[in-house]
């Protein structure tokens, strides 16, 4: 198994207060006696200046890339900047351990690009609220989390799209694109921190809005909203009660699958019901924010989730048509 020092673990950040940062700092300590770590730092200049003084023990940047998405601009430079070709980049309230960094080289040796699976620690309400999602991700495609990894090499010295909302997605498909195996690692659990009532309430819209880079999902959670008033108007309450009973059926099949029941309580299914109202209705919000434009992030305005995969496809044939021609160019 590779020893985990073979990996760069990329961190991406923004901070406008320092709540928190004694406890990220003791985490990055203890991180960096395993792997080399680069904090790509987009914070303003005091908070910026505050952070390199705390951090000498790691590389500490700012982003070097453009773009419109500063967590895509972070992950990019980070990309950019590492030292080994296996990469971890994770977001601030992502904890990991040792072993499960170890995890991640074994399975970048047969990988381009793996999605660990975080769960939240502690579980305020909101965290609970969250883990529903999670677990209905679980039961279909896979969770898309705080953190990834993957071989800088299989990006072909190419970046990734830095003007798009869900950053994560766009990479993996960027990276598939290149023809780069992607592991969806559901039994790889990953401590993440939870945010604030506040951020989660700000992340609710936004969530939604990632929808648009998977039309399929967007229009079945389009649909469950006029459900449920077709069915409340007639009052078919036997139709709404058994809906909320397959969306925790769905979620506990999550919860059991890859040894999820180990690390997610026995309860945590419950609360996708409760999910899912949220999101049959901020997915309707997240549809008139696409007819204004986009919706917001930080100082600018995203009208695109993420890039579809043939799109990226075409752009990856065509930049490894252009490195083969230079190619034959030099061998003549």
């Amino acid at each position: 198994m590779p020893h985990p020092d073979a990996l760069e673990y990329v961190l991406p950040l923004r901070w406008e207060d320092d709540e928190g940062l004694a406890e990220l700092t003791a985490y990055l300590r203890r991180l960096s006696q395993w792997v080399d770590v680069t904090v790509v730092d987009g914070s303003p200049p005091a908070r910026f200046a505050a952070h390199e003084r705390m951090w000498g023990f790691v590389r500490h940047v700012a982003p070097a890339r453009p773009g419109a998405n500063g967590k895509a601009r972070g992950a990019m430079t980070g990309i950019d900047l590492s030292r080994h070709d296996r990469v971890v980049i994770a977001d601030d309230d992502v904890r990991y351990e040792r072993a499960e960094l170890l995890r991640v080289a074994a399975l970048l040796e047969g990988a381009e690009f793996v999605r660990p699976q975080n769960v939240f620690r502690p579980l305020p309400w909101h965290a609970r609220w969250d883990t529903g999602r999670s677990l209905v991700n679980r039961a279909l495609g896979g969770d898309f989390s705080g953190t990834v990894a993957l071989r800088r090499s299989a990006l072909r010295g190419q970046g990734y799209d830095t003007d798009v909302l869900f950053e994560n997605l766009e990479l993996e498909r960027t990276v598939q694109a290149h023809g780069g195996r992607v592991v969806v690692a559901r039994d790889l659990h990953v401590e993440r921190r939870p945010p604030t009532v506040r951020r989660f309430c700000e992340q609710r819209v936004r969530q939604a809005y990632d929808d648009f880079a998977q039309p399929g999902r967007l229009v079945r959670e389009l649909a469950v909203l006029p459900l449920f008033v077709t069915a409340a108007r007639r009052g078919r309450w036997r139709a709404v009660v058994a809906g909320a009973v397959a969306i925790v059926a769905l979620a506990e099949f999550g919860r059991r699958r890859a040894g999820g029941a180990a690390v997610f309580g026995p309860t945590a299914a419950l609360w996708a019901p409760l999910w899912l109202a949220e999101r049959a209705v901020t997915v309707w919000i997240a549809v008139a924010l696409r007819l204004r434009g986009g919706v917001r992030y930080r100082d600018a305005r995203l009208a695109r989730a993420a890039n579809p995969l043939r799109r990226l496809k075409r752009a990856a044939a065509h930049v490894e048509g252009g490195m083969k021609e230079e190619s034959y160019g030099r061998a003549a």
